[in-house]
């Protein structure tokens, strides 16, 4: 299975749904990093995948290659499963 990264901030106002997303697919099973931009860490990961907005996630697969992506938007937990589903078909199911 491939990772997600969450890159957050704490003054963004679309930043919890992000995050919540990121707290659902960890209870079914998925590798989910969050980075805070309000950390020098955060803006170090933040600046490797040239992010300039949050929310932002990345999908990567086992090799580290970025899968999709979503910079500056919210997307749906389905549409994060839709990219995820090559990678582990059980999430595609909504199954842990």
């Amino acid at each position: 299975m491939g990772l997600i990264k969450i890159f957050t901030k704490a003054k963004c106002p679309r930043c919890p749904a992000v995050k919540e997303i990121g707290k659902e697919l960890k209870k079914e099973g998925a590798s989910v990093l969050s980075y805070d931009l309000d950390t020098i860490d955060g803006l170090a990961e933040a600046s490797f995948y040239s992010i300039l907005s949050t929310p932002s996630i990345i999908i990567e697969d086992e090799e580290e290659k970025e899968v999709m992506s979503w910079r500056g938007v919210v997307p749906t937990l389905q549409e994060v499963r839709h990219h995820l589903s090559p990678l582990s078909p059980a999430l595609k199911r909504g199954e842990g």
